[in-house]
């Protein structure tokens, strides 16, 4: 892997990335990063042996580009960034809400862009990152952005279209199973146990249940129902989620996930 690419805006994902890529074969020596502190900078070259450099260096020396800032910082990079970025240089967005036209509209025309989403398990090698190509994207720039997110997890081409539901769904998701555990422990402290058992129980039974979705190749309904004997405690359980409305109210905070994605995406901010 001799192409260099640059990280810009390294925070906790974008040194995730960098750590993944070191594990995967990519030597650091081809690895650029910027940060906005000094401190940070020195921190990533001490921990991970990669080269600090000024956006505008980055954008002169590295093959790939990925753009890992908060979204309301990107229009400012990109002005700082268009003058010294070639046409043929990749640029990688992981900016929630901002579509490829975005970047194509203020880069040298021709520019090549890929829109990725990816969610924090990256931060234990275990992420889903979605990718999209923009208009000048290749199957080749696709390729070469699955190498380095798969570094992190597992990868998934999309139409770009399907980018504000695939943020609802995985982008935001890792939220909702954080949210459905810090219910069911506080479920477990009214049944009675100590909330570090409580946490134990449900945080292992979510790994195995996780598992064997992945692993089994069985439908959800399937698994669900090898658990659900008939007139027993899960099925009493499952009524009362039904009756408390709880699959309507995932279906509508994944549909208020999307159309949040699609007004961040058009500029509404408020």
């Amino acid at each position: 892997m001799t192409q260099k690419v640059a990280v810009l805006g390294t925070g906790k994902i974008g040194e995730a990335l960098l750590s993944g890529m070191i594990g995967s074969g990519w030597a650091p020596a081809d690895l650029l990063v910027t940060a906005r502190r000094r401190e940070r900078a020195d921190e990533l070259r001490a921990r991970h042996g990669v080269t600090p450099v000024t956006n505008a260096e980055a954008a002169k020396t590295a093959d790939t580009l990925i753009l890992t800032v908060k979204p309301q910082d990107m229009g400012t990079l990109l002005e700082e960034l268009a003058p010294h970025v070639p046409a043929d240089r990749l640029i990688i967005s992981g900016a929630a809400g901002i579509p490829t036209a975005f970047f194509e509209e203020r880069l040298a025309p021709g520019t090549p862009v890929v829109r990725v989403m990816t969610n924090t398990p990256a931060l234990v090698d275990e992420a889903m990152s979605v990718i999209s190509a923009g208009t000048h994207a290749t199957a080749d720039h696709l390729t070469h952005t699955e190498e380095i997110f798969g570094a992190v997890g597992k990868t998934l081409r999309v139409p770009e279209s399907q980018q504000d539901a695939c943020t609802a769904l995985s982008g935001s998701g890792p939220a909702y199973f954080f949210y459905l555990v810090e219910a069911m422990t506080d479920a477990g402290i009214l049944l009675g146990l100590p909330r570090d058992k409580a946490h134990d129980l449900i945080v292992q039974s979510a790994i195995g249940a996780a598992k064997m979705l992945r692993d089994s190749g069985e439908h959800p309904v399937r698994l669900r129902e090898n658990v659900t004997s008939p007139a027993g405690t899960t099925i009493n359980a499952i009524r009362e989620l039904e009756n408390h409305g709880v699959r309507a109210a995932l279906i509508a905070a994944l549909e208020a996930a999307r159309d949040r994605s699609r007004e961040l995406a058009s500029g509404t901010k408020d």
